[in-house]
């Protein structure tokens, strides 16, 4: 629902909204049109949040052995600061090694049974696009993806952490006897931040997905109007996309779909950095994040 409210064509809008969106999907596609992409989404999700991970805690290892060392300090601990830029490193190597499933991913389910020209799924789509808009085109988008990757897992990773230790310094959150934090409390750390990287980063996701349809030979009826427009609105790149979208709809619509994404995001990063320390506690893996 996000990426529909995201690309729709602004000269024939067909959703006005989150529920009216959800009850035309429902009315004209059933279950499966709420499912559409998905496929793919899993296949980039898996090794999506591997690298990220692994990147992240890589990365705070190298900028945490380099500020030591810099500072002269040997028990000195990473700095909220220091924590957005391991999570910057990590999403830009994450999102870059698997962004055309991504950019597949939109295409797929931006399609509806009335497009002129249907892909029949995950290496159909990618055959296709490399065909007629050449292996370049399975990154469209990336420069505000590159852009807005460093706000939000950035920021998702230093929130998440920061509020993790603030609450086990203050006594009054204190665990007992040094356990650690209950998983509801991480939970809620993990709903914060979420909430903010989402947030700040939200205008350059709408502006990737928008790009992500320049060029879309027989696209579909969603992104060009039911056919009163041949093509969806082209732009040549990440500035003219958001002088575009500013001039014809507003400031506002940098940040369509933010609700349907907001109910996704929320829970989805809470839930990612909860399962991730979970798993790293029954594997028997003692270092966490933060260390």
């Amino acid at each position: 629902m996000k990426i529909l409210l995201q690309v729709q064509n602004p000269f024939n809008p067909k959703y006005s909204g989150t529920i009216q969106g959800l009850k035309s999907i429902w009315g004209s596609e059933g279950i499966r049109g709420f499912f559409k992409g998905n496929g793919t989404n899993c296949a980039r999700i898996i090794p999506n949040s591997a690298v990220k991970f692994f990147a992240y805690e890589e990365a705070s290892k190298s900028i945490l052995w380099a500020y030591r060392k810099e500072s002269g300090q040997p028990d000195a601990e990473l700095t909220p600061v220091l924590r957005l830029g391991a999570g910057a490193c990590a999403g830009i190597i994450a999102m870059s090694a698997t962004y055309p499933m991504d950019m597949v991913r939109g295409r797929l389910t931006v399609q509806t049974q009335d497009s002129p020209y249907r892909y029949k799924g995950m290496y159909h789509a990618f055959r296709t696009i490399i065909q007629e808009e050449g292996a370049r085109a399975l990154y469209k988008g990336w420069l505000p993806s590159v852009i807005g990757v460093v706000p939000y897992v950035g920021l998702n990773f230093a929130v998440y952490e920061s509020l993790k230790d603030w609450i086990l310094k203050h006594p009054h959150w204190q665990p007992d006897d040094g356990a650690d934090l209950a998983v509801l409390t991480k939970l809620g750390c993990g709903a914060a931040a979420g909430t903010v990287g989402q947030t700040v980063a939200y205008p350059l996701d709408v502006i990737r997905r928008r790009l992500q349809m320049v060029g879309w030979k027989s696209a579909s009826p969603i992104v060009t109007a039911d056919g009163q427009v041949k093509q969806p609105m082209q732009y040549t790149g990440m500035v003219d996309a958001f002088r575009k979208t500013v001039k014809y709809e507003g400031v506002g619509a940098l940040y369509k779909g933010l609700v349907p994404n907001s109910v996704k995001v929320v829970p989805s990063i809470a839930l990612a950095f909860v399962t991730y320390e979970l798993m790293k506690d029954l594997m028997g893996v003692e270092m966490r994040i933060s260390d």
